[in-house]
């Protein structure tokens, strides 16, 4: 079992991925995005960072580079498959999952704490928490604000496919919890397998113990599942 952490020019996130997977136990391999998946991946991450500046629209050039479309297959065939900030803009412009990340309501970078609640429980990211249990992971980004149309997003929450809110200690979202002006608080979303996920918030950065908390380390443990 290797995990592909797909790096592209302008990764910045990769070697935090790859660190907190093998501390987790979870064999876990930087990819080039040129040289394109290895034959022996079984789960890939999309990693945080800035590829190719943020050019155009964050994660719009990456979404194009042609190991995407090995993404697209694998995520198909039910490859487990997590974007993370920037590529979790790269799985929506790739159209791994549904909606846009966009420019943060305060027009500005934001990097702290949040707490999400977990939406549901059922899921490969998800299994280590109970639904409506609340973690505190970091956020790190200023294109983080989760659009979408309200029709399609009142689908997707019928369909269960919203992963993680942002919300307060106490569970409850509010716009004061809510980070980034995300429509409907979403932090995190589902792709039409329930092994596809992205979400802006860095679990990798919640993983390992000498750093800070470690609420994260569920999330990634669905490469386990």
């Amino acid at each position: 079992m290797t995990v592909s952490i797909v790096r592209f020019g302008g990764s910045n996130c990769d070697r935090d991925a790859e660190r907190a997977l093998e501390y987790l136990g979870i064999d876990a391999e930087i990819v080039w995005h040129e040289d394109g998946l290895p034959a022996d991946t079984t789960g890939i991450v999309l990693p945080g960072g800035f590829s190719y500046g943020d050019y155009l629209r964050a994660g719009a050039m990456a979404a194009r580079s042609p190991i995407m479309a090995e993404v697209r297959e694998a995520a198909a065939a039910g490859v487990p498959v997590l974007g993370v900030c920037n590529g979790a803009q790269v799985g929506c412009e790739a159209g791994l999952t549904e909606g846009a990340f966009t420019t943060n309501e305060s027009a500005r970078f934001q990097c702290e704490h949040v707490h999400l609640r977990v939406e549901r429980a059922d899921t490969p990211w998800t299994a280590a928490y109970e639904e409506g249990e609340v973690i505190e992971v970091p956020i790190a980004h200023g294109e983080g604000r989760y659009e979408i149309a309200d029709d399609r997003l009142a689908d997707l929450e019928d369909e269960g496919r919203v992963l993680f809110r942002y919300c307060d200690a106490d569970g409850e979202t509010s716009p004061e919890a809510n980070p980034n002006g995300s429509k409907h608080a979403v932090a995190g979303v589902l792709g039409e397998r329930d092994t596809v996920a992205v979400l802006m918030p860095h679990p990798e950065r919640a993983t390992l113990p000498d750093i800070g908390p470690t609420d994260g380390q569920g999330v990634l443990c669905g490469f386990e599942q």
